[in-house]
């Protein structure tokens, strides 16, 4: 596996992580009770910010693993890119288990919202104001 791109973000403790269908990233330092998929705030990028290599696999459709770490504590899912992905949200980034595309979706037909991540990495992040990192990773078949 070859790592992409990280972004940075942090808890607080509104984090709810109960939404049924995304994960959000935001660059927002606050968060209200209606932000149910939001995983973490402050992120250090949005879709806008994503390197170019990074955005060229996503543009072309490919799947793209994602590994979430808190700790010592990793959570994992996948999704796919599109062609229609703009990427072009210069203040979130929203991972979707459906098909549905704006500036601010990074990945389609995620197979994890919010609400099925890992508890332990929820609960640490409502508790403090903890750092996790995400990591976007690719299959190259020239490893």
């Amino acid at each position: 596996m070859i790592i992409l791109d990280s972004i940075n973000a942090v808890g607080h403790p509104l984090i709810q992580c109960t939404h049924s269908t995304t994960i959000e990233l935001t660059k927002d330092d606050y968060l209200t009770k209606k932000g149910t998929c939001i995983l973490g705030i402050k992120a250090s990028k949005s879709c806008y910010d994503l390197n170019s290599v990074l955005k060229k696999k996503v543009k072309n459709g490919e799947k793209i693993d994602v590994v979430i770490k808190l700790d010592d504590t990793t959570d994992s899912f996948y999704g796919y890119g599109n062609k229609n992905l703009t990427l072009l949200s210069k203040k979130d980034l929203v991972f979707r288990k459906s098909n549905y595309i704006c500036d601010r979706t990074i990945l389609i037909n995620c197979t994890k919202s919010s609400r099925e991540l890992n508890r332990n990495i929820i609960s640490k992040l409502t508790n403090s104001k903890k750092q996790i990192s995400i990591l976007f990773k690719v299959n190259d078949t020239y490893e």
